[in-house]
């Protein structure tokens, strides 16, 4: 389970850790590589996780698929969320968002936890729900070291360096992080209302980090 944030400082050390536990199960092991666009970037590197995958995708393609800008529609029970991913600083990132994407991965999942406090931010990506959920692989930051997250940051939650997954963050204020997530891209002023809109209606239990008040659900997400 994760931590709930006792400061801002507490917060941005620590509560955007993805929680999961290791397993030898052998339904972790993550099927090879099937990509559905032409791999000619960068090379990426995707290994197992240790741990059962929330829903079963194959890896991304070992080298990036996308170059450049990449416009993407998250549709959302609450509204479409439009944002524009950055594959010229991090592709292996949207190679992988795009991956899963593609692969229908993120289709009837929801987001799973927003916080009202400190980091101001709306979290997704689990299919599980739980929080503790992934897609059976990890991979690497990709960090500048200058990262801030101002409203409409799309960056990757984490449990620690170099343990990326599935899940993302949309961040709706001005949340003090230290710049250990790597941002792969910036959602627009209309996505960026959907989400103050969910915030706005709080959480679950009326905390400062949980679920959020209103189910949100993401229909599906697709790339143009």
């Amino acid at each position: 389970m994760l931590k709930r944030p006792l400061s801002v400082l507490a917060a941005a050390a620590a509560v955007l850790a993805l929680a999961g536990c290791s397993s030898d199960d052998s339904s972790s092991t993550v099927a090879d590589t099937a990509p559905t666009r032409s791999a000619t970037g960068p090379a990426c590197s995707y290994s197992s996780d240790g741990r059962p995958p929330a829903k079963k995708v194959s890896l991304p393609p070992d080298h990036a698929t996308v170059t450049g800008d990449e416009a993407v529609t998250l549709k959302t029970n609450a509204g479409d969320i439009k944002a524009t991913l950055d594959a010229s600083s991090t592709p292996c990132t949207v190679n992988s968002f795009v991956s899963l994407a593609d692969q229908g991965y993120f289709d009837s999942t929801p987001c799973h936890r927003l916080t009202t406090q400190g980091i101001y931010v709306l979290q997704c990506g689990d299919p599980s729900g739980t929080g503790a959920g992934g897609p059976g692989y990890q991979f690497d930051d990709e960090l500048s070291g200058k990262e801030t997250y101002g409203p409409g940051t799309l960056a990757m939650a984490n449990a620690g360096a170099n343990t990326n997954g599935s899940q993302f963050f949309i961040v709706y204020g001005n949340s003090p992080l230290p710049p250990s997530y790597t941002v792969f891209g910036k959602v627009d002023a209309a996505g960026l209302k959907v989400v103050q809109a969910i915030a706005d209606k709080g959480t679950a239990d009326g905390g400062p980090d949980g679920a959020p008040k209103d189910k949100v659900e993401i229909e599906s997400v697709t790339a143009q």
